[in-house]
């Protein structure tokens, strides 16, 4: 460590010579090593009283978390006493940049330390390093790689095992590499050989991002003393946390195959995704705890058994890790103070540098709700973002990889993208070989690549509109499924300028209509989340053989079984309809649980017999109420809230909103759009979910009629240019294909026998500072009661009639203003009520 270095560490908290243990400040928090196990320890505020006391875990660690930012916190324990230390706050800046003066070499494994003394592990990969990483057949060579320094640098950060001098695990640096790049791969803190206990994207993950992005920057074997972030996955979301705080030498940053918040791939629709999102905990779990022969991660381990001493002490706070499983439980209704810091959809817009995004609307993993960041991204006009179907892995199809180098190229080397293509052009059969197991991929031609200077290249670059749409992946190859669009179309925003919301009505006779159906009716099923396979694919989720990631996986989507399922189709399409974006399902459902988890799924099915998955929405329907501030439309966001809870009432139809995620699809001409309502499961390759609710059979039922108009309601984009003939089936990546199977839906009985008697109390509503005088009730038009009083408050209708019955009440004020309101009523179901003012003297209504 540095004379700097450790200057900062000891201002910020320093330990009295008397004590055995070491204690420290840090954001937030205050850490503390050399305890014996189990030691009972206390942490006291500047007036010296006790604010907290805990146990040492079994390697003498122990953490203080969410600790007021301030000076003179001490920690006590055994009747010793620290020194005075300083708890920091999130500022993003540090109290003192001397911490940057580290030195960090340019190549190899080792430490980078933080604003608070935590050493994280790092691994440097030069350039160069691309001719160990990527095995090259027999005959074939890349074109010579830059070896001078200074280079241009990345920075890919995560809690995978990036810093694995065997090479980043789940990382991509080789490819940054074989575009001529340094990477520095970085562990989090709390996993492998880094220090500290980790914390789900908690706000020092996200200052030490910063730290290691200004350290970095410092180097002298750095280009332009600035750098970029890069990384998929975890190591795409890492850089949103980090780009928030707004870095000084941070240059560009290029996440892919992200989130837009936790919940949408946690609880999706309130729905526990005990599959994909769960096993994910699990495994942060797992790699977070010290490293030993059977926990964290295995390299850590076997960097300790080869003597590497700073690893070894590094472990000591793992066991200090938070408990994600129990903040998972604990937070499974939305919480803004909890939920909003994990949701970069509240935060992109402070990210002020340069953004290259692409998601994936099928990726099995993060699913595919990331297009809501795009509009969020105010903080800068530097931006582009592609979209298309596909797996995890496809934002490294051949059309993202070289939008992605020439953007890296121009914003973080700022060179010409024509210097290193040619290496890039030769490696990336070899990256789709091991990335998705298929032979023979190449890149196309790219313009911005053959721009001979820096200053056309940018200049052709700033001209690319912002929104790129690549349709049909899986289609434009000479093979199926290989990673090509069919075409691609590119737009100045998203969601799409133009864009209509399109709706077709659901009939009980399986039929998506254009208008609600003049014949009132419904359709029930048997509600079972165990009615097919949790997941649609069984086997290696990547490259392997036969694996998730290849062109034409063994997808096992299977059909509901008869009575398991609503289905509903559109007639053949008259044209091409495009959809870009999300949609809903809106259902009028009853059902026989107080509550019901719901899976709606969109497909298209072909002129071929041909059904092509495109879109799954999920609903928890005691968790139906929309957050109406938040909500579009086309854009339903659910309140999440236990506030709005609410369990279905019995015996009646309510209204309720799936909310679907995004798409990019065009349904050809000839073909129907479907939509399908069950149970969760068995439509997706590995999200799944196994605490469903009822945990028993239910009887679920959707109405149909003019008053009760069930609907889908789809983005259309016109003006988009559909090729003719239809894609491969299979072939589109991402979206399972199968034989197209007619499915009969169950009648259901659109009135059920009322629980209340035939007798109706209503509570009248006066305006302000006035009084009801006078009191009508009207049914179907025909007068039944007639009240006068000084101040009427409450009328009781007796002798309803069955069935379909309105009823009108108009109340009549002191002032002489009339309201008047108006409700439907079948059977028990009522609509909503319709009200209308009308003031002394006025000619209109008020509404």
């Amino acid at each position: 460590m540095g004379a700097a270095v450790l200057v900062f560490v000891l201002m910020a908290g320093t330990v009295a010579a008397e004590a055995s243990f070491s204690a420290q400040g840090s954001v937030e928090q205050v850490y503390v090593t050399g305890l014996g196990p189990g030691a009972q320890t206390s942490l006291l505020d500047p007036a010296g009283r006790t604010i907290a006391t805990q146990r040492a875990d079994a390697l003498g660690g122990l953490l203080f978390r969410n600790v007021r930012p301030g000076s003179g916190y001490r920690v006590s324990q055994g009747g010793a006493t620290s020194g005075p230390l300083t708890v920091l706050s999130t500022r993003s800046a540090p109290p003192s940049t001397d911490i940057y003066n580290q030195v960090i070499p340019s190549r190899g494994y080792g430490y980078l330390t933080t604003r608070d003394g935590i050493k994280l592990a790092i691994d440097v990969h030069p350039p160069q390093d691309v001719t160990n990483a990527l095995p090259l057949p027999s005959g074939v060579h890349l074109p010579q790689i830059p070896v001078g320094a200074p280079y241009p640098t990345l920075i890919e950060y995560s809690g995978y095992g990036y810093a694995d001098p065997a090479g980043p695990q789940n990382g991509i640096a080789v490819i940054a590499n074989l575009m001529g790049f340094a990477v520095v791969d970085v562990n989090m803190r709390g996993t492998g050989c880094s220090g500290g206990a980790f914390d789900f994207f908690e706000p020092l993950q996200s200052l030490d991002g910063y730290d290691v992005v200004e350290t970095v920057a410092h180097q002298p074997w750095v280009a332009h003393q600035k750098v970029g972030m890069m990384g998929i996955s975890y190591g795409g979301i890492s850089q949103l946390f980090t780009a928030q705080t707004e870095p000084p030498s941070l240059a560009a940053i290029s996440p892919l195959s992200v989130i837009d918040a936790t919940q949408t791939t946690l609880y999706p629709g309130g729905i526990l995704n005990t599959g994909f999102a769960v096993g994910w905990a699990k495994e942060r779990v797992h790699d977070a705890l010290p490293a030993g022969p059977n926990a964290g991660q295995s390299w850590a381990y076997q960097q300790i058994q080869q003597g590497d001493q700073t690893c070894k002490d590094n472990q000591v706070l793992h066991g200090e890790s938070a408990d994600l499983l129990a903040k998972i439980r604990a937070n499974d209704h939305y919480q803004p103070a909890v939920a909003d810091p994990l949701a970069p959809v509240t935060f992109v817009k402070k990210i002020n540098v340069p953004v290259y995004m692409a998601c994936q609307f099928t990726d099995e993993q993060t699913g595919g709700h990331c297009p809501t960041l795009a509009e969020q991204f105010a903080g800068t006009n530097r931006k582009w973002f592609t979209f298309t179907n596909g797996t995890h892995v496809d934002s490294l199809d051949p059309e993202t990889l070289n939008r992605w180098y020439d953007f890296l190229e121009l914003f973080v080397a700022q060179q010409a993208p024509i210097l290193n293509s040619a290496a890039i052009q030769a490696g990336a059969p070899l990256i789709y070989q091991a990335a998705m197991g298929i032979n023979g991929v190449t890149l196309p031609p790219d313009p911005i690549q053959q721009q001979p200077t820096y200053a056309g290249a940018l200049a052709a670059f700033e001209q690319l509109q912002p929104i790129r749409i690549l349709f049909d992946n899986g289609a434009g190859g000479s093979n199926p499924g290989e990673p090509k669009p069919g075409f691609e179309q590119s737009f100045p925003s998203f969601p799409i300028p133009g864009t209509t919301a399109r709706s077709w009505y659901l009939s009980a006779s399986g039929a998506l209509g254009d208008t609600p159906p003049a014949r009132a009716g419904a359709n029930s099923f048997s509600w079972n989340a165990h009615a097919r396979p949790l997941t649609d694919f069984t086997g290696d989720t990547a490259a392997g053989s036969g694996g998730l990631w290849t062109a034409t996986p063994p997808y096992k989507w299977l059909q509901n079984p008869a009575g398991s399922a609503v289905s509903y189709l559109t007639s053949p399409l008259s044209d091409n309809t495009t959809v870009i974006g999300a949609g809903a399902v809106r259902v009028w459902v009853r059902s026989s649980s107080p509550n019901v988890d719901l899976q709606a799924t969109i497909s298209e099915v072909r002129p071929d017999g041909k059904e092509t998955f495109v879109q799954n929405g999920w609903l928890r329907a005691n968790e139906r109420k929309l957050d109406a501030p938040k909500s579009t439309p086309l854009e339903p966001v659910l309140s999440l809230r236990a506030a709005d809870v609410s369990p279905l009432p019995p015996n009646q139809f309510v209204r309720a909103t799936i909310p679907l995620y995004y798409e990019a699809h065009a349904y050809r001409a000839g073909s129907r759009i479907r939509v399908t309502i069950t149970a969760p499961n068995g439509d997706q390759p590995i999200w799944s979910f196994s605490e469903t609710q009822p945990t028993g059979p239910a009887t679920v039922s959707i109405a149909s009629s003019k008053l009760m108009p069930s609907s889908l309601l789809l983005p259309v984009v016109p003006g988009v240019n559909v090729p003719a003939g239809l894609p491969s089936c299979p072939g589109l990546r991402g979206e399972p294909c199968r034989d197209y199977q007619p499915f009969v839906n169950q009648p259901a009985s659109l009135t059920v026998r009322c629980t209340h008697p035939r007798r109706l109390s209503f509570t009248l509503h006066h305006r302000v500072g006035q009084r009801i005088v006078k009191a009508t009730i009207y049914v179907n038009g025909h007068l039944r009661v007639v009240r006068r009083a000084h101040n009427l408050k409450r009328l009781t209708l007796n002798r309803l009639p069955q069935g379909v019955f309105t009823v009108r009440i108009v109340s009549y004020q002191s002032d002489g203003a009339v309201i008047t309101s108006v409700r439907h009523y079948r059977g028990c179901f009522k609509t909503a009520t319709h009200t209308q003012v009308k003031r002394p003297h006025d000619t209109q209504m008020d509404r």
